[in-house]
């Protein structure tokens, strides 16, 4: 070792750089992307926009499949909550497959003792190690913070069941902690222009509800709720028969976060953004790319 201090090792880099000794360059694919988060953060008015870089951002033909762009994506979106995160913050989290990959990456060794909330039900036709109380029970404890769930499914059979649900001692608890939610990170699901959500693939909805929502131009999937090409909540019976935040509740939360993966999922994401459902936005560079044509 050669016994020299930190800052003498910083005075040394400076005097260099100013010396034209050493020069600092980010390479490709990371300037492009720093771009392009740059034009949808003011296209937007988002607070924040994260691209995943691809190491074959620049070859066209190599074609990065579906699930490395959600694992990238999901990288960034693990290393954009553990820089935020706070004990004082409430966190709600729904359900899929890049959520499942985003608590994989957190690190374990960063502990904040937050609360973790469940935004939905579960859904019960999916694996149980994309559910929603999986997930949350799993974040919880990579962070070493609390973790609250809704017990039950997230689609009742009619909005009396709901209704009734909601009087439930643990289901009132949960309800109220939604009021106090300053986090929410989401994966989104795509309906438009082709039926991509896993929620359309399981026995979640049947052929008739699937048949209202595309009545109503359901665009994608947000925590369980409809959305429709403009952002708003799909009218059907679906949205009573839902046990889930609502909407209204969803957009007064402080930091709103969507990690999305795949070109095909644009129209969704665009759906979102023009719903006020989106504060931050971790994609990749061909969604990203994508969202910028319309």
């Amino acid at each position: 070792m050669l016994n020299i201090s930190v800052p003498t090792v910083s005075r040394l880099i400076k005097r260099a750089v100013k010396d034209k000794l050493v020069e600092f360059v980010i390479r490709d694919p990371y300037i492009e992307c720093i771009k392009l988060e740059e034009q949808i953060k003011q296209a937007f008015d988002l607070k924040d926009v994260i691209i995943a870089p691809s190491p074959h951002l620049k070859d066209e033909n190599k074609v990065e499949s579906t699930e490395n762009r959600k694992k990238l994506v999901a990288l960034e979106g693990a290393r954009y909550i553990q820089r935020i995160i706070t004990e004082n913050d409430v966190l709600g989290i729904s359900w899929g497959k890049t959520m499942y990959h985003l608590i994989h990456y957190l690190n374990p060794c960063q502990k904040v003792n937050a609360a973790f909330v469940t935004l939905h039900g579960s859904v019960s036709s999916i694996e149980s190690e994309l559910d929603v109380r999986t997930l949350v029970s799993r974040i919880a404890m990579t962070f070493g913070g609390k973790n609250y769930s809704l017990l039950m499914e997230g689609l009742m059979s009619n909005a009396e069941i709901v209704n009734s649900i909601k009087q439930e001692k643990n289901v009132k608890r949960v309800f109220e902690i939604f009021d106090r939610i300053t986090i929410s990170v989401c994966g989104i699901g795509s309906f438009y222009p082709q039926v991509e959500s896993a929620l359309s693939k399981s026995e979640y909805l049947c052929g008739s509800e699937l048949a209202k929502l595309k009545n109503k131009n359901v665009a994608a999937d947000l925590a369980l709720r409809f959305i429709d090409l403009d952002g708003n909540e799909c009218d059907t019976d679906l949205k009573d028969r839902t046990l889930s935040i609502d909407l209204d509740k969803f957009k007064k939360i402080k930091t709103k976060i969507t990690v999305a993966a795949g070109q095909s999922k644009a129209h969704a994401v665009l759906a979102a953004l023009k719903g006020k459902l989106v504060d931050v936005l971790i994609t990749d560079y061909t969604l990203g790319k994508k969202l910028l044509k319309g």
